[in-house]
């Protein structure tokens, strides 16, 4: 697959080959949506808790006798029935992660690059640097290359990135992200998919390699 290569005034300087099997196959959209839930599930704290009748302040005793007063029955102030009484099935610490096979993670993350490479969606610079943080830049340059719409600008590992990750983080419509840090998420939450030629091989080398695939870590 070509997509052609401009620079940062947005004038074609050439093209890049990129590989048919991570960003020209048929998107999986189930393997999609199971990848976006996944990571939305493990984002989740869990730390929510309801206090059960254990737990509430307040006496233990019987409130009253249990006949002869003309009133129902009653056991303790705390019971769930009563105002400031415990809760009953509430809400408690919990872990919300959920495991996903590699393969899987790997096939929905093919899956959304090929959905902006075959939009459109997925725009190639020859370089992305800047000598200082210039936020007004940053928006320029979206507005050429993005049409102004939301991106996500995926950046190499390099030492010069800095400069535009601190002009970028102003922006509400913008974000950085490092190429080993490419998740499902953010691929689909934005409208353009922004990177220089050079995070194409990293981001082929750190996720699709041989050596990625059989690595068995788990940091998508």
């Amino acid at each position: 697959m070509q997509v052609p290569i401009i620079n940062v005034e947005g004038a074609q300087v050439g093209t890049a080959d990129l590989r048919d099997d991570i960003f020209n196959i048929e998107p999986n959209r189930a393997v999609m949506h199971q990848a976006l839930l996944r990571q939305l599930a493990n984002a989740r704290l869990g730390t929510v808790k309801t206090k059960t009748r254990a737990e509430v302040s307040g006496s233990g005793i019987k409130m009253w006798r249990q006949k002869g007063t003309g009133r129902a029955r009653q056991g303790q102030k705390r019971a769930p029935h009563w105002r400031k009484g415990g809760i009953v099935f509430g809400p408690r610490p919990r872990s919300y992660e959920q495991a996903m096979p590699k393969k899987m993670r790997r096939l929905a993350l093919k899956s959304a690059l090929s959905v902006k490479a075959q939009n459109g969606q997925l725009v190639l610079v020859d370089g992305l640097a800047l000598a200082a943080p210039k936020t007004k830049e940053v928006a320029g340059l979206i507005k050429r290359l993005a049409n102004d719409r939301s991106t996500l600008i995926v950046l190499p590992a390099a030492n010069n990135n800095d400069n535009v990750v601190r002009s970028a983080r102003n922006l509400t419509r913008v974000k950085t992200l490092r190429h080993d840090y490419l998740n499902v998420r953010d691929l689909l939450g934005y409208d353009v998919l922004l990177m220089p030629v050079t995070a194409i091989k990293q981001i082929e080398t750190h996720y699709f390699s041989a050596s990625a695939l059989a690595d068995t870590s788990d940091e998508a």
